[in-house]
Order: structure tokens, then C-alpha cells, then sequence
């Protein structure tokens, strides 16, 4: 793996003290159960605001956003450190083009990552859109088949644009419940989880608000219309999910390539040769039998009884 440039992590001192203070808090957990690391990859379509939610973690302007330029063609791994603890996100382009899941930025993010250990993926998307369709589950689909259905079990979806005045006079968080309802369906429609697995694949959903005209608390945090510090509360989120007891995942070459197909059913081969051998003895068998019950011809009866 290439070597990452690891800066010091300025932009946490940018934050509120009271958004500090718990991000701080919630890093010390993660260094008591002996995390010093933490890789989060961020995916989805392009334009949901995936760049704009790394910047607003980190405090800082670390990846470019530019609302008239397309996204950069290749991920970029931002890695800050503060106390001994090495923050990673990766930011990636999207994964849609022309109305179709893009296979060549799939398949540049899957080779970007080969070596590295994801601890958990932010799903990126909009609050204020209104619908979903197939190409929804297109992409999540493109996202399990690359890295396994067991990445969602380290996943967080997030809704950017939290901050909206929801339509046809519903309330916020009934606009939110709707709106994340509708999404989580998809994902798992698309990631292939069944009903029974719904445990197990508790996908958290985070509204987040990364305009600067977000709406501040009295100290200063940037908050959602529903009172709620969304970094603090998007970061426990993220941290609640790596303690959860399931595995990173580590991207190696197995994983990218997926199954060799020249090693394929190569298990099998023993046994079809075990059955073609039977097969034909069966058949050389069953001719002999044959030969023997036909009636013999009169020359072949002289040749067997050379007295006549």
C-alpha cells in the first residue's frame, strides 16, 4: 500500500467546544477498547453531497467541493491524527452515470482500496428528495456485490440537506421517517437482506446538514430542526457501529476479483470422472449382455460345433 501523508488533525480545534469536547470523548472510548485506527469509506450517487459531509467532520476543507465541476475520477483518502488516534475518510466519485450505475468508477474504487480495512461505510444520499427507484437499488446492489453484504453491517446511511422545511404540512420528523423508510427498503432490497436478517443489519439513518447557513444551538453546534448536534451525533453513530462486535472489512484481492472462474466446479471434476467411468461400464456391460442373448446365425453355430 502506498504511503498515506498522516497531518495533524487542526480542523477539530474549528469545531464549538461543546462539539469538541464530545468528539474528543467519543475517540477516547474507541482508545479504551484499543482502536488507534479508523477507516470510514463514503459512497453513493454524485452530487448527494458525499465531499461536503467529509469536510464537515473533519472541521476542515479537506476534499474539493465545486457544485458546477464534476466530481474528481478517483478516491481520495483523507488521514488525520489527534492523540494518537489516526482518523481515515475515503472519499469517492459517484457511482451513477448517465442513468446507469457506472462499472469503471466501481471498479477504480474497489482496485483504490485493495489492502485497506474499512470500519465502516457512510451511504450517501439526499433528505429532500421524494422518491426512490431502481437505480437506487442498482447502486447498493454495485456496493454489496463489490464488498460482501457483510458491509452493512458496519453502515450508516446518511441523508444530507437535513436542514428543509418538509412538504404538504408534515412535520420534520415524520418527513424524516417517511423519507428513511423508503430509502432502507431499497437498501435492503438491493444488499439482499431478508426479513430474518433485519436484526442483524440494523442500518442506522443520520440526517446531516453541511451548509453553512445550518441553524446553530446556544453553544454554537450546528443543528438539525429537530434540535439535535448532528456531527456529535453522526461520529457516536459511527463509533456505536465499531463497537458493535462485527468485523471490519478488509479489502484484499480476493474480494475485488471475486471467485476465479478457472478454479470454478474444479471440486466436481473427481466426481464426474467417477461417474462417466460407471457410465460407460454400464453401457459395455449392457452391449455384452446383448451380444450373448442374440440368436447365433447358422455359420457361427458350425463354427462353434465343428463336427457339422
Amino acid at each position: 500500500m502506498a504511503y498515506q501523508l498522516i497531518r495533524e488533525w487542526t480542523g477539530i480545534q474549528q469545531f464549538p467546544l461543546a462539539t469538541r469536547t464530545k468528539l474528543i470523548e467519543l475517540l477516547g472510548k474507541l482508545k479504551q477498547e484499543n482502536v488507534n485506527t479508523l477507516t470510514i469509506l463514503v459512497m453513493g450517487k454524485g452530487g448527494v453531497g458525499k465531499s461536503s459531509t467529509v469536510n464537515s467532520i473533519l472541521g476542515e476543507r479537506a476534499v474539493t467541493v465545486n457544485a458546477f465541476q464534476s466530481e474528481g475520477p478517483r478516491p481520495v483518502m483523507v488521514s488525520r491524527s489527534q492523540a494518537g488516534f489516526t482518523l481515515n475518510i475515503i472519499d469517492t466519485p459517484g457511482l451513477v452515470e448517465g442513468g446507469y450505475v457506472n462499472d469503471q468508477a466501481v471498479e477504480i474504487i474497489k482496485r483504490f482500496l485493495l489492502d485497506k480495512t474499512i470500519d465502516v461505510l457512510l451511504y450517501v444520499d439526499r433528505l429532500d428528495v421524494y422518491r426512490t427507484d431502481n437505480l437506487d437499488k442498482q447502486v447498493v446492489k454495485a456496493i454489496t456485490d463489490s464488498f460482501g453484504k457483510q458491509i452493512w453491517r458496519r453502515g450508516v446511511v446518511v441523508l444530507t440537506h437535513g436542514q428543509l422545511s418538509p412538504p404538504d404540512g408534515l412535520n420534520y420528523e415524520d418527513f424524516f421517517s417517511r423519507r428513511s423508510e423508503a430509502l432502507m427498503r431499497v437498501v435492503r432490497l438491493g444488499a439482499g437482506i431478508r426479513k430474518q436478517d433485519l436484526q442483524d443489519f440494523a442500518i442506522p439513518v443520520i440526517p446531516v446538514e453541511n451548509s453553512g447557513r445550518c441553524n446553530k444551538n446556544e453553544s454554537d453546534e450546528k443543528i438539525l430542526p429537530n434540535g439535535t448536534a448532528w456531527i456529535p451525533n453522526l461520529v457516536k453513530t459511527i463509533i456505536d457501529l465499531v463497537s458493535n462486535g462485527s468485523k471490519a472489512i478488509l479489502v484484499d484481492k480476493k474480494l475485488i476479483e471475486g471467485p476465479n472462474p478457472n478454479k470454478r466446479g474444479k471440486f466436481l471434476i473427481p466426481l464426474i470422472v467417477a461417474f462417466q467411468y460407471l457410465v460407460v461400464k454400464q453401457i459395455q456391460r449392457t452391449i455384452k449382455d446383448d451380444i450373448k442373448k442374440e440368436p447365433k446365425v447358422p455359420w457361427e453355430v458350425r463354427s462353434a460345433n465343428p463336427k457339422f
